[in-house]
């Protein structure tokens, strides 16, 4: 669908640049997603999904220990590429 939009040139640059954008419509597009994503994560934050409090405390192994698989894996390379989003 075509529209006239009144945006910032210098925010729409810095957002194609930043996220590898191909062209304007598909930074406006990725940035309507991530809002919308955003939203809907709130929502279901705010639901909680159904679960009593009692439930999402049993859904977790007491034993799990995130901090020991993290040590089992090998550590990133913080900014050593640029990543592009997926579609």
């Amino acid at each position: 669908m075509k529209m006239t939009m009144h945006i910032d040139e210098e925010l729409l640059d810095r957002v194609v640049k930043r996220f590898g954008c191909e062209s304007k419509t598909e930074a406006v597009e990725m940035a309507l997603k991530e809002m919308d994503r955003k939203a809907r994560f709130r929502d279901m934050v705010k639901t909680g999904l159904g679960f009593t409090p009692a439930e999402l405390r049993n859904a977790v192994d007491p034993d799990y220990d995130v901090l020991s698989l993290r040590v089992a894996e090998p550590a990133p390379a913080y900014g050593s590429k640029k990543t592009r989003r997926a579609k």
